[in-house]
């Protein structure tokens, strides 16, 4: 009897032993087929289709691990086939302990399968806004832009935001349907400034720093009245007026790239200051504080 069981733990060490074995032969295997397909599809990457290229690794990295987990688990789950119904009871408990993984798991594939943005895509979640640099299973990477910084540049951190967050949150996409935004920039002149001038200086700013991009905005513009219903009456550079308790103010709008607005805002604000000091009948004006000094004591402020 001794003998027998002998025998029987010999083949269960040997079968133990083979699907050890054939475990790690299998993981090996798809590790070395990951690799050659990255330096398939990496030997035909080009600068414009990086995008494309993060789709593709991410699609191989996906699949692999789903032929792994089918593959180990024929090996090792047959064996213990006693273990099912305690997982299945077990499923419904770990379902709701882990809500919010499930959660995550399912804004994922909402992700892949809506596209509410992409890769390169310039978002803001909630209070997050930033570039996207990358999507996982469990939550979303964004390079975040704002912040403490001024004109929406980045601020050099990486902020991983849960997939959940697209179910509770809105999402607002800079790049979808449409690559640029509308910007304004305002300016108060003083009321007894000839404003015309003033609305002729910058019209004519403002056509010469975008007319090259004219073409671009057009060819984009059509393809959003394609793709979505998105319609501009005008899309070239506009002056508004209006009387302002400083004066006139004077609102310069116009649609740029998000992630060229604070170079366009500081070319505008060194071409408005080198044109309008040359115009004497144009003045800038702007909140100024005079401090009264009487016998040496500070009495108070003025603000004008």
């Amino acid at each position: 009897m001794d003998q027998w069981i002998d025998y029987l733990d010999t083949i269960v060490e040997q079968e133990l032993r083979w699907n050890v074995y054939k475990t790690i032969l299998i993981i090996v295997g798809l590790w070395l087929i990951k690799k050659l397909a990255f330096k398939i599809i990496g030997a035909k990457r080009e600068e414009t289709e990086l995008k494309k290229f993060y789709h593709w690794r991410k699609t191989i990295q996906y699949i692999i691990v789903f032929i792994g987990f089918l593959l180990i688990g024929n090996i090792w789950i047959n064996n213990f086939q006693s273990i099912t119904t305690f997982l299945g009871l077990l499923s419904a408990g770990i379902a709701i302990a882990l809500k919010d993984i499930f959660v995550n798991v399912a804004g994922w594939m909402f992700i892949l399968w809506r596209r509410p943005f992409d890769i390169g895509d310039r978002i803001q979640v909630g209070d997050f806004k930033g570039d996207v640099v990358d999507t996982r299973v469990f939550q979303f990477s964004i390079l975040e832009v704002g912040n403490w910084v001024d004109a929406e540049q980045s601020t050099g951190r990486i902020i991983h935001v849960p997939n959940g967050m697209v179910f509770s949150m809105p999402q607002a996409n800079y790049s979808q349907g449409f690559d640029y935004i509308w910007n304004e920039q305002r300016i108060n002149i003083s009321l007894n400034s000839d404003y015309k001038r003033a609305k002729q200086l910058l019209n004519e700013m403002l056509d010469e720093i975008f007319k090259k991009e004219y073409k671009g905005i057009q060819a984009a513009l059509r393809k959003a009245q394609q793709d979505h219903f998105i319609s501009f009456a005008q899309y070239t550079p506009t002056i508004y007026a209006k009387i302002h308790e400083r004066g006139i103010q004077l609102s310069l709008r116009y649609l740029c790239n998000p992630r060229k607005r604070r170079f366009y805002e500081h070319m505008i604000t060194e071409l408005i200051i080198e044109k309008f000091k040359a115009e004497p009948n144009v003045k800038i004006v702007y909140p100024t504080t005079s401090v009264i000094l009487e016998n040496g004591n500070n009495m108070g402020a003025q603000n004008s």
